[in-house]
């Protein structure tokens, strides 16, 4: 594993010297974005590796950093990305680079691919989430979850034990995730779907630490280090999700409706499709909501002002709905325009996908007037962006949930080229009220019956590198009853 180490560094420092050069010859007189380092600077900052790119993108808005055989540009203007995502969306795909890396874990989902595969998963997937039915389904089991979830913190709290709340999360989304999109009965608190979701999380880990290391290839060939892990971890997935899929199908001649159906019908019952079918709305329905809610909660938590606004305002719409907290109605969810701008507000300094890359199809000119060149890496940054002073202001470090109000107190919506947690143009995320409405019932829940605090107010809580911002080690909380107040 040393000697693996090594080479790596050995091989990205020779070839980044000779790239530097390459490069520079290459590019002749066109514009291009200034050089701020290498991929060896990403793999020595891994560990903070969003902190070391945010400070990187305060210098620079755009940057290059020299890889082997091309660059990678980063991007934290919001001009950029909207020419990215909406104006010249045919020339920046997934591309051949993002589906090798993704491809073991998230095979040819949604997430990994362009063309005819992404739009008809695109277009399978729209038609499910803009039916109503979809929606009266996902708030009913949201509530469900939300009252499990209220029935262990109430049990927590009655032991003065305190709780990972990452982990409460993660096991409810997952849930959720099943039971709407796959209409299965996921008992994920049973040891099968926790071991799986361990799996999918290291995976997840390991599958980010490909960007950086560009030896990854050779060490999957001798199933070496950690891509020998990486291959057990999809090995412990591929068990579970194919158990699953051949579960479901069974049943899908007594059943025609449900999303997982729609790709049945499309596929032909094809495993392996199904397979990444699954795992692409597991990424998206567990993950990015079970991450936000940890942040959410952390962040009313180092903020007990807003906690308790938060929770005043929760009890105020109750109060005139008449509506038992465990049955929140829709109208009730949109009365809370705090709650839905402090969730916003961490989304945007704590965005699920806190970088997301893309690939340049064919030579262009972004909006800055800086060129980019077939074949280069060019990501925007939504973790850097969330962060940036020319775009949010000088209090844009800060947890400020006001500034997504009007005058009037009611929320105000961003541009999702500003605010890029769900992206925005074709790709824009088509889960976004769904999750919304999923972290809105669990918070409003959870804040109406309970004031939260960290365990340990003096341990720095820190983010796990990987596909989505996990709190690494999880989050320590303890709880106490509102009605003990």
């Amino acid at each position: 594993m040393v000697l693996m180490n090594f080479l790596t560094f050995f091989f990205i420092i020779a070839f980044s010297i000779v790239t530097v050069g390459s490069l520079a010859r290459k590019y002749g007189k066109r514009r291009y974005h200034p050089i701020a380092g290498t991929i060896f600077n990403q793999l020595l900052n891994f560990s903070r590796l969003h902190d070391y790119m945010t400070e990187l993108a305060s210098r620079y808005k755009t940057y290059r950093l020299v890889t082997p055989f091309r660059s990678e540009v980063y991007t934290s203007d919001p001009a950029n990305v909207e020419y990215i995502l909406k104006t010249n969306f045919d020339n920046y795909g997934k591309g051949w680079l993002n589906n090798s890396i993704l491809q073991d874990l998230l095979g040819d989902g949604i997430f990994t691919v362009d063309g005819e595969k992404w739009r008809e998963q695109r277009k399978v997937s729209s038609h499910e989430f803009s039916a109503r039915a979809l929606r009266d389904v996902s708030s009913r089991v949201f509530r469900e979850n939300a009252a499990k979830l209220a029935n262990v913190v109430s049990e927590a709290v009655v032991s003065d034990q305190p709780m990972d709340m990452q982990e409460l999360f993660m096991r409810s989304t997952l849930d959720s995730i099943f039971r709407v999109a796959f209409g299965s009965e996921l008992d994920s608190w049973k040891e099968e779907g926790a071991r799986f979701s361990r799996a999918f999380d290291d995976a997840s880990e390991i599958t980010a630490r490909r960007y950086v290391d560009v030896l990854w290839r050779m060490k999957k060939a001798l199933n070496v280090g950690l891509e020998a892990k990486l291959k057990e971890n999809v090995r412990v997935i591929d068990e579970f999700v194919y158990k699953l899929v051949l579960i479901h199908t069974k049943k899908m001649n007594d059943c025609e409706e449900g999303i997982l159906w729609r790709f049945v019908k499309v596929s032909e019952g094809d495993p392996k499709y199904l397979r990444d079918v699954v795992l692409n709305f597991v990424m998206a329905g567990k993950d990015t909501t079970a991450t936000t809610l940890s942040w959410f909660f952390y962040m009313m938590c180092k903020h007990p002002l807003s906690q308790e606004k938060a929770a005043k305002e929760i009890k105020q719409v109750m109060i005139m709905s008449s509506n038992n907290i465990q049955e929140l109605s829709e109208e009730a969810l949109d009365k809370m325009h705090y709650l839905h701008a402090a969730l916003s507000e961490t989304l945007r300094l704590y965005p699920p996908v806190p970088v997301n890359p893309k690939m340049c199809l064919s030579d262009d000119t972004l909006p800055d007037g800086f060129d980019v060149r077939r074949g280069d890496v060019v990501a925007y940054q939504p973790y850097a962006m969330g962060r940036m002073r020319f775009i949010w202001g000088d209090d844009a470090q800060h947890f400020r949930p006001e500034r997504w109000l009007d005058h009037k107190g009611c929320f105000r919506q961003e541009s999702p080229f500003k605010f890029t947690a769900f992206q925005g143009g074709p790709r824009i995320c088509l889960g976004k009220e769904f999750g919304y409405r999923q972290m809105k019932i669990l918070s409003a829940v959870l804040l109406g019956l309970f004031a939260f605090r960290l365990s340990d107010e003096g341990k720095t809580v820190n983010y796990r590198t990987m596909i989505n911002l996990h709190v690494d080690g999880g989050l320590i909380l303890r709880a106490i009853a509102r009605s003990d107040l």
